[in-house]
């Protein structure tokens, strides 16, 4: 059975997906990053972690057949097709200290970490999702710098969930940079 959830711009959303399913995240306009987090499911003690995906994968990049793991170092999701191959595993959601920090203007701004929050009805201090079609260029030297989305209107990346999870996923609020190609948007997740 395939339920289809959109997620407005700027905004989050709680999905709880068995083992088994698959997860199509749609980029519906382009140049749109979706915040995407998850934890097992019934227990937020263990959640997905881009720095263990990292220390598995031996990659800051994510491939098609490349498994994404909880903090626990246990596979959670399976990538098995993307359009885009461009995903970002080093930043964390944006917040209202990053808004003030770049831009001051982070009161009363929406922010991936409030609206994954509030779905998943908790209060992290912080989360690192993976940043689903976000595009950061990491240069020889190792500065990094964030670039527009290479995600054009349509484009997908479809994981399979290895175990039960609960998923917390935000349509980026960023609007400031490249980040999300200037403006926000809305995307959509399909899981069957």
């Amino acid at each position: 059975m395939s339920a289809e959830y959109i997620i407005p711009a700027c905004s989050g959303i709680k999905i709880d997906v068995k083992q088994g399913q698959n997860i199509t995240v749609v980029d519906i306009e382009g140049g749109q990053v979706v915040d995407f987090f998850a934890e097992a499911y019934g227990n937020p003690n263990e959640f997905l972690s881009t720095g263990v995906t990292i220390d598995c994968n031996e990659s800051l990049k994510l491939n098609v057949e490349d498994i994404i793991y909880t903090n626990l170092y246990r596979p959670m999701l399976k990538i098995i097709f993307d359009d885009v191959g461009e995903h970002d595993l080093l930043h964390p959601c944006c917040r209202p200290e990053m808004y003030d920090f770049f831009y001051n203007n982070g009161k009363g701004h929406p922010n991936c970490l409030e609206n994954i929050n509030g779905a998943l009805n908790e209060q992290r201090p912080s989360i690192t999702p993976v940043n689903l079609f976000m595009h950061t260029k990491i240069s020889a030297d190792g500065k990094i710098s964030v670039e527009e989305p290479l995600s054009k209107a349509g484009d997908k990346i479809i994981l399979k969930a290895l175990i039960d999870i609960t998923l917390g996923a935000a349509a980026c609020s960023v609007s400031e940079s490249k980040c999300n190609s200037g403006k926000c948007t809305p995307v959509k997740i399909v899981v069957d």
